[in-house]
């Protein structure tokens, strides 16, 4: 048997379990041809597709059931004698499509925009027509599924129409809900195709499309196009872990003798749950496979347990009883309702062991979460109804754009963002890093690239003052993406950050709900470094960070001055004859000097030591000098200030520590000189990790200066600690 045939008739399998009747394509493709019927009489085809679309939405009046037969009748006679690669006619595929997102709940508009999806891509119905028959929404969901001519657009065709799909998605979120049921019945009917045409279609199926679908939540779509995918890409591997399944499902189950234990505890709780087996996709369980190191898998992990209630509270319910009457495995304890993913994926998940011993992993959902977790962004419905209509929706009953209850659209919107649950953030963050990525090319990569990153993390940034926010970035993003995403362009400008209040490299990697303050410098002249490039994850960062690269081939690093800039002068000191010291000491006729080591300037603590020649050395007290003469045993000689100013003035060293960027040099001794502060010798120390530390011997016209000073240097972009020296002991010499 065929893999293809093999997972039709499993399909059909779990199809009667949930007694539902087989869709034989064949079959509709013979109605099809028998042509539209009469208003009273519709063909067998469109009969089942809006038997099923009533039994999802009841409401769906005369009105909905007219407009899907327009709909049938336009597409049926436009493809009338067309056929695919099978030989079908080719209105079994545009009819296959929308069953399938109607047996996932979607609306009307969705399934008559499915039914019309190549009209206008393959026959000689145009846009203007489907508006005028179907009205502008319609319309545009049908543009936006409409492939681009490889006439016009050659090998960029295939990209530029995914950049187009997209686009439109960003509106309308619908387009890529018709573009994964297409591709699903692409797939299902690649057989027919070349081997190396099925290799390429898998392989942007994979890239692409499973990846949008498990970002959009249609997990139903997601499972079955990676089992088909795996099947055409990994064959060999595809038929083991089928054997697998296969040989698994001879043996005892496992998981049906707990399922009946979970059962009566929640019979016994008076929790009305209802309890199923969901067994593992192929793709499922050959990652488990991969996880266990080949390592052989047990009955029970060949599926897990589903367990659905009516409320979240229920959810919570169940989990105490299922901790309380079996042992849990407290490692695998996820909470994704307080939580929720940002595809719109809510459940509780746990794993048991029973009294023997066997584990089984248990989802605890309510049915509403069981609907959004299957079919997704569909379970929104019409993704233009305003949050508050939807939450004033009976809880019952779906409203009438086929959306939810009032408590799972409400856990929808906040998943989705409770401003505007159409548009995800990484959806908002695809929309604008696309726009500068005019190079079709580099579109392809770079959606590829960010597509692969299928996790989010939250982070809130705190830009000074009052501006505050969340933001989402894939996981794995860096201070730098984090920098572009909050200020686009403007990212180039940022020169430190502040991460959990700590300072932090531009590398670190950001960690779900850290608290981030990005550092920015106001000059137009801020660029980012080479090296940044390392660091940035997302495309809108590195395509962003390339193209400045690319535009200004030899930046100036001013950090690398060839000389230390000259000392500018000090204002003008008080007139105080030169032999009248600053300092006094306690020992009749002994001159007095001011350590060079610590630079002491009134009022500091100090003292002071005689040195050769009788003189006193005047130190800080917590010079390191003065702890190792002290020690020594050398007596010290108590020193105070003289209400005077030396000739030459006051001189202090001080430390500045910043983050490197351009002109930091140069913007911290203006600050100096605008101080009326005289420098007397200025070093700069290489970079390490950012950051970088400056050092000035300055000349102060009075002692007061100092403290301004200081504040002055810290207002410096970048700078974020000024402090006096507090030289090393083997750097004093008295």
């Amino acid at each position: 048997m065929s893999a293809d045939n093999a997972m039709d008739v499993q399909r059909a399998a779990e199809a009667r379990r949930r007694g539902l009747r087989r869709i034989d394509l064949r079959r509709l493709g013979r109605a099809a041809l028998l042509g539209p019927g009469t208003r009273d009489r519709l063909p067998g085809a469109i009969e089942h597709l809006i038997k099923v679309h009533r039994a999802r939405h009841p409401q769906a009046g005369p009105d909905a059931v007219e407009t899907l037969r327009r709909a049938y009748v336009l597409a049926e006679s436009s493809h009338r004698g067309q056929t695919r690669k099978s030989g079908e006619p080719y209105i079994t595929h545009p009819l296959a499509v929308t069953l399938i997102l109607a047996e996932l709940g979607a609306e009307t508009t969705t399934l008559t925009a499915s039914l019309l999806h190549d009209t206008v891509e393959d026959t000689d119905v145009t846009l203007d027509q489907v508006r005028e028959e179907f009205g502008a929404e319609v319309t545009y969901l049908v543009d936006g599924v409409t492939k681009l001519e490889k006439v016009d657009h050659g090998a960029a065709a295939e990209p530029e129409t995914f950049r187009k799909m997209l686009v439109a998605t960003g509106s309308d979120v619908r387009v890529m809900s018709i573009k994964l049921a297409d591709r699903l019945h692409n797939v299902r009917t690649l057989g027919v195709m070349r081997p190396d045409k099925q290799a390429r279609i898998a392989k942007v199926t994979r890239d692409v499309l499973i990846p949008l679908a498990e970002r959009l939540g249609v997990q139903a779509l997601k499972t079955e196009l990676e089992d088909r995918v795996f099947a055409i890409l990994h064959p060999a591997e595809y038929a083991r872990t089928q054997a697998m399944i296969a040989a698994n499902a001879e043996q005892p189950d496992l998981l049906a003798t707990i399922a009946e234990d979970l059962r009566k505890v929640l019979r016994e709780a008076d929790i009305a749950a209802e309890v199923a087996i969901r067994p593992r996709h192929a793709v499922s369980v050959h990652r488990l496979l991969l996880k266990r190191g080949g390592a052989q898998l047990g009955g029970g992990d060949f599926g897990r347990l589903l367990v659905l209630v009516g409320e979240d509270a229920d959810c919570y319910a169940v989990l105490g009883e299922l901790h309380t009457c079996f042992t849990p495995v407290i490692a695998e304890f996820k909470d994704f309702i307080a939580a929720p993913k940002f595809n719109l994926y809510q459940s509780l998940h746990t794993a048991i062991a029973d009294g023997r011993g066997r584990i089984a992993e248990v989802l605890v959902r309510t049915r509403q979460m069981h609907r959004v977790a299957e079919a997704g962004v569909i379970a929104l419905g019409d993704p233009h109804a305003t949050v508050e209509h939807l939450q004033a929706a009976d809880g019952t009953a779906p409203p009438a754009a086929g959306g939810l209850g009032r408590t799972a659209r409400s856990a929808v919107a906040e998943a989705w963002g409770k401003v505007d649950p159409t548009q995800p953030g990484w959806l908002a963050r695809l929309l604008e890093w696309q726009r500068d990525a005019p190079d079709p090319d580099t579109f392809w990569s770079a959606l590829r690239d960010d597509l692969a990153q299928d996790r989010e993390i939250t982070v809130f940034t705190a830009e000074g003052g009052d501006a505050s926010g969340t933001i989402r970035l894939p996981a794995g993003a860096s201070c730098v993406d984090a920098a572009y995403a909050v200020h686009g362009e403007g990212g180039r400008r940022c020169i430190g950050v502040r991460v959990n209040g700590r300072l932090a490299p531009l590398g670190t990697r950001l960690r779900d709900g850290d608290s981030l303050q990005l550092l920015l410098d106001d000059a137009a002249a801020s660029h980012p470094a080479a090296e940044w490039l390392e660091h940035a994850t997302t495309p809108a960062a590195r395509i962003a960070i390339t193209r400045w690269l690319a535009e200004h081939p030899a930046p100036v690093d001013d950090d690398q001055p060839a000389a230390a800039p000259a000392a500018r002068p000090a204002r003008a000191a008080s007139s105080v004859p030169s032999a009248q010291p600053v300092a006094v000491a306690d020992l009749p006729g002994a001159a007095v000097r001011l350590a060079r080591c610590c630079t002491p300037v009134p009022p500091d603590a100090v003292t002071g030591f005689v040195i050769r020649g009788g003189a006193v050395t005047v130190h800080r007290v917590e010079c390191p000098s003065t702890a190792r003469m002290t020690a020594a045993g050398r007596t010290s000689v108590p020193v105070g200030w003289r209400d005077v100013t030396p000739a030459g003035g006051y001189r202090a060293t001080v430390l500045a520590e910043a983050l490197s960027r351009p002109r930091l040099l140069a913007d911290l001794t203006e600050v100096i000189a605008t101080e009326g502060v005289g420098i007397v010798s200025a070093a700069v120390e290489p970079p390490q990790e950012h950051r970088v530390r400056h050092t000035y011997t300055v000349e102060l016209p009075d002692p007061q200066a100092l403290a301004g000073l200081m504040r002055a240097m810290r207002a410096v972009p970048g700078v974020y600690d000024v402090y006096r020296a507090k030289p090393a002991v083997t750097a004093c010499r008295s």
